[in-house]
């Protein structure tokens, strides 16, 4: 019971925070393609990273195909440690944080989810699902 909180805890919370930097994104369009621009990344990564990072939540949570969500996480895992490695690159290493923060769900997130979910995944921790 206490991995299917986990599971679902986690993803709220990771979910949280790929829409709020998503919305981000949209609201602050010119100050995000600024600071894309200063970590050396191409300005045209703004509108793909909109999109991807709204697809990847949704990837997750609807749980469509075990293979996409499986996909979306590891697209997510890379995307935070790029993040995490950017800001620290430019030595900003508070602007990191979201990045470790959104690890940390990643992991948990990635490692409860056969508890939680039917369909199981064959990277997760292999368990039967819980009854709910």
């Amino acid at each position: 019971m206490l991995e299917n909180y986990t599971y679902w805890i986690s993803t709220a919370f990771l979910s949280l925070l790929y829409l709020t930097s998503a919305a981000t994104y949209v609201v602050k369009r010119e100050w995000v393609r600024q600071t894309i621009l200063g970590f050396g990344y191409p300005g045209y990564l703004v509108p793909i990273l909109i999109v991807v990072k709204v697809l990847g939540v949704a990837a997750i949570v609807s749980r469509v195909s075990v293979a996409l969500s499986d996909l979306a996480y590891a697209g997510i895992f890379y995307h935070l440690i790029l993040s995490g490695v950017a800001h620290l690159g430019v030595r900003r290493p508070e602007g990191a944080l979201p990045a470790a923060i959104g690890l940390a769900l990643l992991a948990a997130s990635f490692a409860t989810q056969n508890a939680a979910r039917e369909g199981l995944s064959p990277y997760a921790q292999n368990r039967p699902a819980l009854t709910r």
